[in-house]
């Protein structure tokens, strides 16, 4: 296999825009040449089959969409979680594509034991940061309201990126249930 970072980066993120506009089925070596602009042949050239390459693309996911860390320095307020799940819900506006990919990830894996156990190992571990990163950081509640406030977003965010019809269409809109959520599960501090 080629070992150019750069270009395996290029055709991750080609893969992303597959997945988010094709379907898992319509994830071949070729439409992946096609959409990251390369020789067709490229792809092949970097991942042995189809296989490997959606479990790279199942772990390059949680790399693309994980944000870069930032030491927290405002106090760990209600508030101050309502201002992260806008931020979360940002990030998703963003990058449609790499949440779309992420669904279609998590839909493949349904068939796939392989590729659902690397699916799950690192949704379980984002799991677990989120609960940390709230019970330590001292927000209100416990590891619960954590999972409540995981769940809730992830639902929200799935209504949001793909029947867009279905939620109040404007940004404010959209903006105004993720204050209700954080306010119905999020404790008074």
């Amino acid at each position: 296999m080629v070992a150019n970072p750069q270009r395996r980066r290029q055709l991750l993120d080609a893969g992303i825009d597959v997945l988010a506009g094709q379907g898992a089925r319509g994830l071949t070596f070729r439409a992946v040449d096609d959409a990251a602009g390369v020789p067709q042949g490229t792809t092949s050239n970097y991942f042995a089959n189809r296989e490997e390459l959606l479990r790279e693309l199942g772990r390059f996911v949680f790399e693309r969409l994980t944000p870069d860390p930032v030491p927290e320095t405002e106090a760990p307020t209600r508030a101050r979680e309502v201002q992260l799940m806008k931020e979360l819900l940002g990030r998703a506006r963003d990058d449609r594509a790499g949440f779309l990919a992420l669904y279609e990830l998590r839909l493949e894996a349904v068939r796939r034991p392989d590729l659902a156990d690397a699916i799950a190992d690192r949704y379980a571990a984002n799991l677990d940061a989120i609960s940390a990163g709230h019970v330590e950081g001292g927000f209100p509640g416990d590891r619960r309201t954590a999972l409540l406030l995981y769940l809730a977003m992830s639902g929200l965010i799935l209504e949001h990126l793909t029947l867009p019809g279905l939620l109040p269409n404007d940004a404010r809109g959209v903006d105004a249930l993720v204050e209700d959520l954080v306010t119905a599960i999020v404790p008074p501090e």
